[in-house]
């Protein structure tokens, strides 16, 4: 069976529950931290995650039924992070899709708050970069074309 790039191959049972249930759309939010150094905070993805397993991405998440895009991306940073997100602001909305799932990715931006602390509960690791840094590394194109829309802008 054929997947998308974004599915690792231990994914293939959970690409077909989405088939079976028919789940071909999923929205998701995710936040940029930036910190006072212009570096941006991006995750690890573990090797055996369903989606983007060993790439480096965003944090956040699927939009759940009755959620709004900010309330998903509060949720998401939470539990991910323990970071509660003060006040996001809406840089781009991304459409992305493949054969199985398509859905649309809320991007948000934030200066991190120094005075929360990061505790990494989703990931093997996480790490600040520079965007030019962050670009070198393993991440979708969309990601990396949303690092090239904020350079230099923050």
């Amino acid at each position: 069976m054929e997947y998308c790039k974004c599915f690792g191959e231990n994914s293939l049972r959970f690409l077909n529950i989405l088939i079976f249930l028919k789940i071909m759309r999923r929205d998701v939010s995710v936040i940029l931290l930036y910190d006072k150094e212009k570096r941006v905070l991006i995750q690890h993805r573990d090797d055996d995650a369903p989606t983007l397993p060993g790439y480096w991405a965003f944090f956040g998440g699927g939009i759940e039924e009755g959620e709004s895009p900010v309330e998903a991306l509060i949720r998401e940073t939470y539990e991910e992070l323990e970071y509660n997100i003060r006040n996001p602001k809406l840089m781009i909305v991304q459409k992305f899709g493949c054969k199985y799932i398509n859905g649309e990715k809320h991007v948000y931006i934030e200066e991190y708050d120094e005075n929360q602390k990061l505790v990494l509960n989703e990931g093997k690791d996480f790490k600040w970069v520079h965007i030019e840094d962050a670009l070198e590394l393993k991440m979708i194109k969309h990601d990396k074309e949303v690092l090239e829309y904020i350079k230099g802008k923050y």
